[in-house]
């Protein structure tokens, strides 16, 4: 179902489904407790979850970092990976990892405003990266720091970023300035940043979960989206889309996040590794992402399914002027401390 406001927390829906999955992960947890040289053939487990497809920068990160702490711990650790959605969607597992459902996920830094007071969103906010390297900038530095440390008090640890790209945007007419989106319904991840980009170009923003997208569009709910070239073409998107604009306006990047009770509890040895692991997983997640992402836009065009539109400098002119009234909007629940910080790095429209 998609929504035109913020969402609740959690779908009733998902009750019983992370239920099932807490009893689970205390299984998992007790097993971590427990655990010690002699009995090593009894492994910890870890179940990794995330909403894209295998096939993607991320998939393929999850992937390694399975293959590097199953290999380097002998076998004394099991990951488990569930992706696209087979466990939970987007909305439910942040809280399935907070309940110990799940040991490990990797949602877009769009849906942890919950756990963050909102300064997640900061990386919403629409043309505020003039490529890759500011982005990198911006995670690996301070502000990256200061902003995992805001998952402690729930319970959570922030382990790394994940980077994706540059998102686009792609509907059943042209979008070559503000205002082609009037009216339209736009899905957008769940943040209160991009509802209010949308609105400030006069479209209807839907918050709905990634693996609804194909559906909803193909049905006609929705008539348009934004994400990256890669998670278009893993989820099939340009299939029921005539028209996609090159507009890069904004980047999606993720934060790999782990249950801070049960990585408390590892062994100190086991955490070592896994953190070993997670390092060289990051850093072969983050040379492949912009490369798997060149190689699906240069899929969608070859498709001759839709019409591929660059934005011109021009156009782009326009899009900035009429979204920086979100920037202002953005102060009610950004800290001026992280908007100061990450505007004094990438000069933004203020």
């Amino acid at each position: 179902m998609y929504l035109t406001r913020h969402p609740d927390p959690v779908p009733r829906s998902a009750a019983r489904r992370i239920l099932t999955r807490w009893m689970a992960g205390l299984i998992a947890m007790a097993a971590t407790a427990a655990w010690c040289p002699a009995s090593a053939q009894a492994p910890i487990l870890i179940q990794f979850s995330h909403v894209v497809t295998p096939d993607t920068a991320k998939g393929k990160a999850a992937q390694r970092f399975k293959e590097l702490a199953e290999a380097r711990t002998g076998g004394k650790v099991r990951v488990e990976i569930y992706p696209n959605s087979q466990l939970y969607k987007d909305r439910e597992e942040l809280d399935a990892l907070r309940q110990g459902a799940v040991q490990m996920i990797a949602p877009s830094l769009s849906k942890l405003a919950s756990v963050s007071g909102g300064d997640f969103e900061v990386f919403d906010l629409p043309f505020l990266f003039k490529d890759r390297a500011a982005f990198r900038a911006a995670v690996d530095g301070p502000v990256g720091a200061a902003l995992m440390k805001k998952f402690e008090p729930y319970g959570l640890k922030g382990l790394a970023f994940w980077d994706n790209g540059f998102k686009v945007f792609s509907a059943n007419r042209p979008l070559q300035s503000a205002a082609d989106f009037k009216t339209l319904k736009i899905r957008v991840q769940a943040s209160r940043v991009l509802v209010t980009q949308m609105k400030a170009v006069g479209a209807h923003a839907s918050v709905g979960p990634l693996a609804s997208v194909y559906e909803a569009l193909r049905s006609g709910q929705l008539d348009g989206q934004e994400n990256t070239p890669t998670n278009i073409v893993t989820q099939r998107l340009h299939e029921v889309q005539s028209h996609l604009t090159v507009s890069n306006h904004g980047y999606l990047a993720y934060a790999v996040i782990v249950n801070a009770i049960f990585w408390d509890k590892l062994p100190s040895p086991i955490r070592t590794t896994l953190e070993g692991a997670m390092r060289d997983a990051t850093a072969y997640e983050n040379s492949i992402a912009e490369a798997e992402n060149n190689k699906a836009l240069a899929t969608i065009k070859a498709s001759g399914r839709l019409t591929v539109h660059t934005a011109t400098p021009y156009e782009l002119e326009q899009w900035r002027a009429a979204l920086t009234p979100v920037y202002k909007d953005a102060q009610g629940w950004i800290s001026a401390e992280t908007l100061t910080a990450l505007n004094a790095m990438n000069g933004p429209p203020t």
